[in-house]
């Protein structure tokens, strides 16, 4: 766990910023509110820091959440709490509802791929990493000889809701078997009791992580089919040129990737 400049509170395990005292999923007033037509809005800004294109690929992430489950992440109009998504240092989101506008990080030259920013949006609708879930020994053995120093804080297990889910070991908030490596072909995390099993996501949702969003926001059986809002759209284009430094924002970058093994 560590500070870092820019960020009111502690980053852990990463890429999630926390606030003392709370726990994944366990928090019932940190989801956020459902309306009476049943759907979960998220009110959001998006900083006009990113291009036209950076935009489409964002809301492009929230689209996959509109067609399966009951959340629907809409446009800000002077909501109390809403998600702030903004080019800051590296990928990184605060866990579920915490009050006000709350800080989306997806860097520009970096993190704005389809899977980076379903998994950061996952984290701000109240989810950990999967392999730090509570049972997470029942399945994945983490090699601690392999993590890196630095990184340790990461593998920590979370006293979560697992809400009756499978364990997931394609979740888009799975890392992947060599996550923060000391040592080239070593794995942190080896599957049990098979460990030949694919770990790591398949660059979107899996079916299981929209089945906990459905079952942490009671969504029902069927999603609701109601058409969002219409995001507002921007004609300023800019040129980016994406670039990657460090192991969490590689490890964020195969979130990117549907055919990575």
């Amino acid at each position: 766990m560590f500070l870092l400049k820019g960020i009111s509170g502690l980053l852990k395990e990463g890429d999630v910023a926390t606030l003392r005292g709370r726990n994944a999923m366990k928090c019932n007033n940190c989801k956020w509110e459902k309306s009476p037509s049943g759907l979960v809005e998220v009110p959001y800004k998006i900083s006009n820091d990113y291009a036209a294109r950076q935009k489409e690929v964002i809301e492009d992430a929230m689209a996959i959440f509109h067609k399966k489950t009951c959340i629907r992440f809409v446009p800000y109009s002077n909501q109390r709490d809403y998600l702030n998504i903004m080019s800051g240092t590296g990928c990184w989101s605060y866990i579920g509802r915490i009050g006000g506008g709350q800080t989306v990080s997806l860097n520009l030259f970096g993190c704005v791929y389809q899977g980076v920013a379903q998994h950061e949006l996952n984290h701000a609708l109240g989810f950990y990493h999967e392999h730090t879930r509570s049972d997470r020994d029942n399945y994945v053995k983490i090699n601690w000889e392999y993590v890196e120093k630095d990184a340790v804080g990461q593998f920590d297990k979370v006293d979560s809701n697992n809400l009756n889910t499978v364990y997931d070991y394609n979740s888009i908030m799975h890392y992947d078997r060599y996550a923060f490596s000391t040592t080239s072909g070593r794995e942190t995390i080896t599957p049990i009791p098979d460990p030949t099993v694919r770990v790591g996501p398949r660059g979107t949702l899996s079916e299981t992580d929209i089945e906990k969003i459905n079952k942490l926001y009671e969504c029902g059986m069927s999603p609701v089919t109601t058409t969002p809002r219409p995001p507002t759209t921007t004609t300023t284009r800019t040129t980016t040129t994406t670039t990657t430094t460090g192991s969490l924002t590689k490890i964020l970058l195969l979130l990117a990737s549907p055919t990575y093994y």
